[in-house]
């Protein structure tokens, strides 16, 4: 296979051409450019957006490039890895061929058809399939707007380049069917979407670490009947394929009589995931669906049985629970007034209903809410945890709690979040009105650690959805940061030292401190999970102080922000 950082590079410059090929055809179409903006004006107007028509249609355009873009890597990996009998584009040895003869034959049929039809063609085809149906469905960002047959013979002639020795320079074939190069894709594949969505997958040492301390805990103290986790900022999937892996683990081992697909399927039943970005969630139903098909033995989408997946486009903040953080709104449909054709409507309600889970994993965006309807809503929605500049962090908190079972096999939650709530001001409510009734588990600082792709200092969170168990909560507390770039992130230094000693209470290296700290230390905002004694004098130097500097009538730091940059900025002027 060559999904090498080259491919993202590559297709990330096909995105771009298809932006621009797409903004022009809006532009063009008057029924489709007015269409558009009444439904941005809906938008405004019901609050789910406060972007201008221009970014938000930059935004939509980015969305459907993205989509036909990764289309064609998903029509290619099942060309080359022979996974459908038909070939369109592409494939290794003799199936480019067999591409190229079979486009000619449906031009002799459909003479005034182009590159673009025959693209609809593999499209409509996985639509047919029981087991691809829904990766192309009315939901599809596909069908947002299409590209013009000229942009579509570029990206087919992107995908049939050949080397100097006549070997395709893109070959997605891959004995084992590893989908994880579509995490990188995920990520990188359009800047504009990465920082509107903060797309950032999750290392599967991450991953893993939070699923043990979460889902297996979790299966030791009930059925795996019935069992469900959800990871509502799913990404591209990794947890969902993690817990996915381990569930038809346990279904192999409580009942081997049962049917092969039926395994597969209550494994797949147990797993449910959200996103905010249709594209995220087109990945993770695409990587399930080749796991699934693995599991199942099979090699031919063709022959695979109708997979039911628990996906969903949409917002979880927004449509998730609101009993716990929003006193007095029983009906949740109150946030649902408009939708996107992206989004999965009523399915939302279902997949995020309140107390459903026994386990729920992420890993949530650190960003701040730029969009002002969108902050608003969820400053209203979230009020209990959200003040001032509040980052993401702080309602997906909330959230993660909300959607995990109460009474008596209590949910499990765990997330790798960004530590600044910890530190910043925004977080006070969190950690002093809501984390005080929650049993918290394990507060790991990962500030140190060596994470890839995750810049911003990070904490990992793991509790259960019930009142406090216990006076102590585990605690990992950092010393010093990763001394260099490791070769593997999974065996980092830092890394290393918490996953190896975590169970043993009283650790001390150079880089960590393992304590189960007193819970009301974290019941007092802001954290300090400085390890090497840090703590403890902390907490003499506090025990001996008379004062502190929040009794006095001190303002620290930037006190005024207009958000009015016209005060500040002014042409010059011209004195004549």
């Amino acid at each position: 296979m060559t999904a090498t950082p080259a491919l993202t590079s590559d297709l990330r410059r096909q995105v771009e051409h298809l932006e621009d090929d797409l903004r022009a055809r809006v532009a063009a179409d008057v029924d489709l450019e007015g269409r558009w903006k009444q439904e941005h004006h809906r938008a405004v107007e019901k609050e789910r957006t406060a972007a201008s028509w221009v970014a938000w249609r930059d935004d939509r355009v980015t969305q459907a490039a993205v989509a036909w873009v990764l289309t064609t890597v998903f029509i290619r990996f099942c060309e080359d890895n022979a996974l459908v009998a038909p070939v369109w584009i592409a494939g290794p040895e003799q199936r480019r061929q067999e591409a190229l003869d079979a486009q000619l034959a449906f031009f002799r049929t459909h003479p005034e058809d182009t590159d673009r039809e025959w693209l609809q063609d593999a499209i409509n085809y996985l639509g047919k399939l029981a087991a691809t149906r829904a990766l192309v469905d009315e939901h599809s960002a596909l069908y947002l707007v299409s590209p013009s047959g000229d942009a579509v013979t570029k990206l087919l002639e992107f995908w049939r380049r050949r080397d100097d020795d006549g070997a395709l320079v893109h070959d997605l074939t891959d004995p084992s069917l590893s989908t994880r190069f579509l995490g990188d894709l995920y990520q990188d594949l359009s800047p504009h979407a990465r920082d509107t969505y903060a797309l950032l997958q999750t290392p599967v040492f991450v991953e893993e670490f939070i699923l043990d301390r979460t889902l297996e805990p979790a299966l030791k103290e009930r059925p795996l009947e019935g069992f469900k986790l959800i990871d509502p900022t799913c990404g591209s999937g990794h947890f969902l394929l993690g817990a996915f892996v381990r569930l038809l683990d346990r279904w192999h081992r409580h009942a081997p009589a049962l049917e092969l697909q039926a395994r597969v399927q209550a494994a797949l039943d147990a797993i449910h995931g959200v996103d905010l970005n249709p594209f995220a969630v087109a990945i993770a139903r695409f990587r399930l669906t080749v796991t699934a098909l693995k599991a199942c033995g099979l090699n031919s989408l063709e022959a695979a049985p109708a997979f039911t997946f628990h996906l969903a486009v949409g917002d979880s903040l927004i449509h998730g629970p609101d009993r716990d953080v929003l006193p007095g709104m029983g009906d949740r449909t109150a946030y649902m007034p408009f939708t996107y054709p992206t989004e999965d409507g009523p399915l939302l309600l279902t997949l995020l209903e309140e107390g459903r889970y026994d386990v729920v994993v992420g890993n949530p965006p650190y960003i701040t809410v730029k969009d002002k309807a969108l902050n608003q809503i969820y400053r209203s929605k979230y009020a209990a945890v959200c003040k001032g500049a509040y980052s993401m962090t702080v309602p997906f908190m909330a959230l993660f709690f909300a959607l995990a079972k109460s009474g008596e096999r209590t949910g499990w939650i765990g997330q790798i979040t960004s530590n600044s709530f910890m530190k910043r001001e925004f977080g006070s409510k969190l950690i002093e009105d809501f984390f005080p009734h929650r049993d918290l588990r394990l507060v790991a600082d990962t500030s140190g650690a060596y994470i890839p792709g995750h810049g911003t200092p990070t904490v990992i969170i793991v509790g259960r959805n019930q009142r406090p168990v216990g006076s102590t909560v585990r605690a990992v507390l950092g010393i010093r940061g990763e001394p260099g770039r490791p070769y593997d992130a999974a065996k980092g230094i830092v890394w290393t030292s918490i996953i190896e000693h975590l169970d043993n209470p009283g650790w001390e290296d150079g880089w960590v401190t393992i304590v189960d700290l007193d819970r009301t230390m974290l019941a007092t905002h802001p954290w300090s999970l400085s390890g090497g004694g840090a703590v403890g004098l902390l907490g003499v130097i506090e025990g001996a102080s008379r004062k502190k500097l929040s009794d006095l009538e001190v303002t620290i730091g930037r006190t005024t922000h207009t958000g009015s940059d016209e005060c500040f900025y002014q042409c010059r002027l011209a004195y004549f």
